[in-house]
Formats: C-alpha cells, structure tokens, sequence
C-alpha cells in the first residue's frame, strides 16, 4: 500500500514519505487548533452560539489556513514542490482556482 502511494506521489524514498506524512499531521493539528482563537477573535465561541453555525464556519475557516500552512510547513521541511503542487490540486478540485 505504501508502495502505492509512493508512486502515486512521485516519491523516490521511504525518508521523503515519512517527511511528507509528518507534514500533513503538523499541518492538520496546527490548522484546527488556530482556528479556534479565530473564531473566538471574530465572536465565535463554541458555547455561545449553535453547533450547527459553529462547525459549518470552523470548517469554512480551517481551510485556508490548512492551504497556507501546508506550504509553509513544507517548505521548512525542504518538500517545498510537492506541497506547492498538493495545495494548487486542491484548491482546483474543490473549484477555487
């Protein structure tokens, strides 16, 4: 399965794998755990307003930052090209770009 993914990606070692599956757990618990003083910044907090407001904007919110800080996480990572082109397909196939 991982042999799968390597191909699927484009990667030619096992290190440059397990650098990338490290940048997407950063990026994942980083981007959601900044979104809550977002949210609170904006007058969001979870308590004082419904889930079903709540979550929905979260979600809207954590996307952007998980866009910006994938790049930046893994440029510092030296994976600069693969995250570049990872957050380019993304935007593209939610329609964005």
């Amino acid at each position: 399965m991982i042999e799968t993914i390597k191909n699927k990606w484009g990667i030619t070692s096992g290190l440059q794998f397990l650098t990338i599956i490290i940048v997407f757990a950063i990026t994942g618990s980083l981007s959601t755990w900044i979104s809550e003083p977002l949210l609170e910044l904006i007058g969001l907090e979870k308590g004082s307003i419904s889930g079903w407001i709540y979550w929905p904007v979260r979600i809207i919110i954590i996307f952007p930052i998980y866009q910006i800080l994938i790049v930046l996480i893994g440029t510092l990572f030296g994976q600069h090209t693969f995250f570049w082109n990872f957050a380019k397909k993304m935007t593209k196939r939610l329609g964005i770009f």
